[in-house]
């Protein structure tokens, strides 16, 4: 096993606090490499207020966040980027397969697939019992101390 953080660990490295906190721990991972998360998600969300309050339903939107959350830690638990941000640059080729509903766990991976300076690349998978429910390409930039 690599990286494992618990959500105290996370918020060390991330920014993030709640509600837009997305990543409850990290599994596994090699730093500025890939790391895979976890998202168990709840009734109790914020956003299933109003998404969908007859049909709760998790936003894409906010999965896509929660995966760059996870290549957030893989690319800033690396010890020269220690204490930076990491911003969103780009969501290429966003593809939902599958809705997130409460009581599902998400199981979240982000690959660093090309880096040059600040600036990233992580292909990034989220999956449901095994079944993908989105895949995207996010492009990410490495910004000053928090």
């Amino acid at each position: 096993m690599g990286m494992q953080y618990n959500s105290n660990e996370i918020a060390e490295i991330l920014p993030h606090r709640y509600p837009f906190a997305l990543v409850d721990k990290i599994v596994d991972g090699v730093p500025g490499e890939w790391a895979k998360g976890i998202k168990c998600v709840t009734v109790n969300e914020p956003f299933f207020q109003g998404h969908f309050p007859q049909k709760h339903v998790m936003p894409g939107v906010l999965l896509i966040e929660a995966l760059a959350q996870v290549g957030g830690v893989a690319i800033l638990a690396l010890p020269e980027n220690q204490g930076k941000l990491a911003f969103l640059g780009r969501v290429k080729d966003a593809r939902f397969k599958r809705q997130v509903v409460p009581g599902d766990v998400v199981e979240m991976e982000c690959r660093l697939t090309r880096r040059r300076g600040p600036v990233g690349v992580g292909e990034c998978v989220a999956r449901v019992g095994g079944e993908v429910a989105v895949t995207a390409e996010i492009t990410f930039a490495i910004g000053a101390e928090k």
